[in-house]
C-alpha cells in the first residue's frame, strides 16, 4: 500500500514539475493538433523532399496547397531530371498532371485520406492521433513524435518521425524510415503557413496545365533514342522471356514479357508532347513511385520519368507488389 503511494506521489509530482516547466504533456500536445486542424482555413508550404528508395537520392522542391474542405495542391519539381508534376483535387475529382506533356490523369479517389501523406500537415496529424503508441519527446523549440505510418501499398516504410514547430504547430521536418530505421524519405519544411488567401481557381486543372514548359517537350521531338529500362525486383519465379521493339506512327515502342508464376509486360517508349489538353480518367488512384507520380489501377501502374511513358500491367500480381516493380525500373538500362 505505502509503494503504491509512493510512485502516485511521484508520478503527480512529475505531472507538477512538467506543469511547473511550461511543458506540455503528449496529451496537450495532440489536442493542441486536432483543435489546430479544425480552426485553420488553409495553409501553404514549401519544402525540399529527398528520396533514398532508388540507386541515387532523389531531390524535390514540393509546393503544397490546402483549402478547406477538400482543395489540395501539390507541386513536385526534380529539376535535375525535368520532371514537374502536379496532384490536384477539387470539385471535380483527383488529378496528376504532366503540364510538359500536355496531360492528365484523372481519378475518383480519396486521395489523400485513404494513405499517409509526407508532405500534408493534416494527414500527419492524423497518424499522431491514430497511433496509441506513438512516441513523443520536446526540446527548447519543437514536439517530436515517432509513429507507425500507413502507406496503402507500401509495407517497407513502417516508421515515421515528425517533427513540430512548439509555436504554431507546424511541420518542421519528417523521416519515414524502413524496417532497420535507415532514413528512406525526408522532407525539411522550409516555409509553412496558415490561414493563407487562396482562391479556388488556383485549384482548377486547366490553370495548372499551363504550370511549367520543360525542356523535354522540345527534347521528346528532336530525338526517338532512349535507354531502354528493366526492373530491378522480379517476383520470385519469374523471369524475362521476351523484349521486341515495334514501330508506330511516333517513334518506337519497346515490350517486354515477363513470365512465372507471376507474369506482366513492361511497355516503354518516347514521351511525346500533346497537341491538344490530353486527359485520361482511372479508376484507381496515385500512386508515389519515389521518382515520379504514378496512376496506379487495379492491374497496372503508368508513369513519365526522364522524357519516358512507362506501362506496367499483369492479370496476377496484387496492386503492392505491382508497386514495388515499377519502383525497381527507375534507372536500369538494359541497352
Amino acid at each position: 500500500m505505502r509503494k503504491s503511494f509512493v510512485l502516485l506521489f511521484i508520478g503527480l509530482l512529475g505531472v507538477i514539475l512538467l506543469s511547473a516547466c511550461g511543458q506540455k504533456s503528449q496529451d496537450e500536445v495532440v489536442n493542441g493538433l486536432e483543435k489546430k486542424v479544425k480552426e485553420y482555413t488553409s495553409y501553404k508550404a514549401t519544402a525540399k523532399m529527398v528520396i533514398e528508395t532508388g540507386e541515387e537520392p532523389q531531390e524535390y522542391k514540393v509546393e503544397i496547397w490546402h483549402k478547406k474542405p477538400d482543395y489540395y495542391r501539390v507541386y513536385l519539381e526534380n529539376s535535375k531530371k525535368d520532371q514537374h508534376q502536379v496532384i490536384l483535387r477539387n470539385g471535380n475529382g483527383v488529378f496528376v498532371l504532366t503540364p510538359s506533356l500536355n496531360k492528365s490523369f484523372r481519378f475518383q479517389s480519396d486521395w489523400p485520406t485513404n494513405s499517409s501523406q509526407v508532405y500534408l500537415f493534416d494527414s500527419l496529424v492524423n497518424d499522431i492521433k491514430k497511433d496509441t503508441e506513438a512516441e513523443f519527446s520536446t526540446n527548447e523549440e519543437n514536439y517530436v513524435f515517432e509513429t507507425k505510418t500507413n502507406y496503402q501499398h507500401n509495407q517497407s516504410l513502417p516508421v515515421q518521425e515528425i517533427v513540430l514547430n512548439k509555436k504554431n504547430l507546424a511541420p518542421k521536418s519528417v523521416k519515414v524510415m524502413d524496417t532497420d530505421r535507415k532514413e528512406m524519405v525526408k522532407v525539411d519544411f522550409e516555409k509553412f503557413a496558415f490561414d493563407e488567401p487562396l482562391e479556388k481557381e488556383s485549384f482548377d486543372e486547366k490553370k495548372n496545365m499551363t504550370l511549367s514548359h520543360m525542356d523535354i517537350a522540345t527534347s521528346a521531338e528532336a530525338s526517338d533514342d532512349f535507354a531502354v529500362a528493366a526492373p530491378v525486383y522480379l517476383p520470385e519465379g519469374t523471369e524475362k522471356l521476351e523484349e521486341k521493339e515495334i514501330s508506330t506512327a511516333d517513334g518506337k515502342r519497346i515490350i517486354t514479357t515477363y513470365g512465372g508464376k507471376h507474369s506482366f509486360t513492361l511497355i516503354q517508349e518516347k514521351a511525346r508532347v500533346a497537341q491538344s489538353a490530353a486527359s485520361v480518367t482511372a479508376s484507381g488512384n496515385p500512386v508515389d513511385l519515389g521518382f515520379a507520380i504514378g496512376a496506379l489501377t487495379d492491374n497496372s501502374v503508368s508513369w513519365t520519368y526522364d522524357g519516358v511513358e512507362y506501362l506496367l500491367a499483369s492479370d496476377n500480381i496484387e496492386q503492392e507488389e505491382l508497386v514495388q516493380i515499377a519502383k525497381s525500373v527507375y534507372g536500369q538500362s538494359t541497352k
